[in-house]
């Protein structure tokens, strides 16, 4: 038996994909944790030993093959990503770099070890194109660019570590595109006609993507399409 795990189902893309992956059936057990989800599907990234307890609960059944962490923060409130240096705050860049680096790292401290030390195993990382230094043109999104970096040196290092574990493990960063969600709803008036993806749409692109994936892709970053987006 095999159980897929969803972390930030409550989010667009991540309910998208838990709906995908039971729609599919490759997996005996998909478990949806949200930090508002219901008793044992609770997870809270910023906290660890929230972490550590449904790590604690999935043990308990099928052992993960796949691991998606599918939460991320852009904006909250009035916060959101700053046009210019003289934007930067730092608890706000704090939190950004909480949600979306810090909260996949505890993430893979508890899960990975989990996963099959044999045989084909993915976990993956919703990141970005915006963290690519080299694709960086325009500037601003500060902190959301900074931290989804951060997230992609974390996929490269997890990757070489995990490695030793399993030689099959592939560990991944995915850039989904932009997504018709909460996240992105104050920045889709300059999304190009054809470019707005649904969640759903989104989950099937990444969920392919995974597919096409092999051992030698593990460490890198990759687009909703399976193209390579350089770091």
């Amino acid at each position: 038996m095999s159980a897929a795990v969803v972390i930030g189902a409550s989010g667009g893309i991540g309910h998208a994909l838990v709906a995908a992956l039971r729609e599919e059936e490759t997996y005996d057990v998909v478990h949806a944790l949200s930090r508002s989800g219901p008793g044992d599907a609770r997870i809270d990234i910023e906290d660890e030993e929230s972490i550590a307890a449904a790590a604690a609960r999935i043990a308990a059944g099928p052992l993960p093959s796949l691991v998606i962490v599918a939460s991320g923060l852009l904006h909250d409130g009035e916060r959101g990503p700053e046009k210019t240096y003289r934007d930067l705050d730092p608890a706000w860049l704090m939190r950004t770099l909480a949600v979306n680096a810090v909260g996949p790292a505890l993430v893979a401290k508890h899960l990975l070890p989990l996963m099959p030390k044999q045989g084909r195993s993915i976990f993956a990382i919703l990141s970005a194109r915006v963290g690519s230094i080299t694709d960086n043109r325009l500037g601003g999104w500060y902190g959301y660019r900074m931290a989804k970096a951060a997230a992609n040196q974390l996929v490269r290092t997890l990757a070489i570590e995990e490695k030793r574990r399993n030689d099959r493990s592939i560990v991944v960063g995915l850039h989904p595109g932009t997504v018709d969600t909460r996240l992105s709803k104050p920045f889709q008036a300059n999304v190009r006609p054809g470019t707005l993806f649904t969640p759903d749409r989104a989950a099937s692109q990444l969920l392919d993507a995974l597919d096409g994936l092999k051992v030698t892709d593990s460490g890198r970053l990759f687009d909703y399409e399976g193209k390579e987006i350089q770091p």
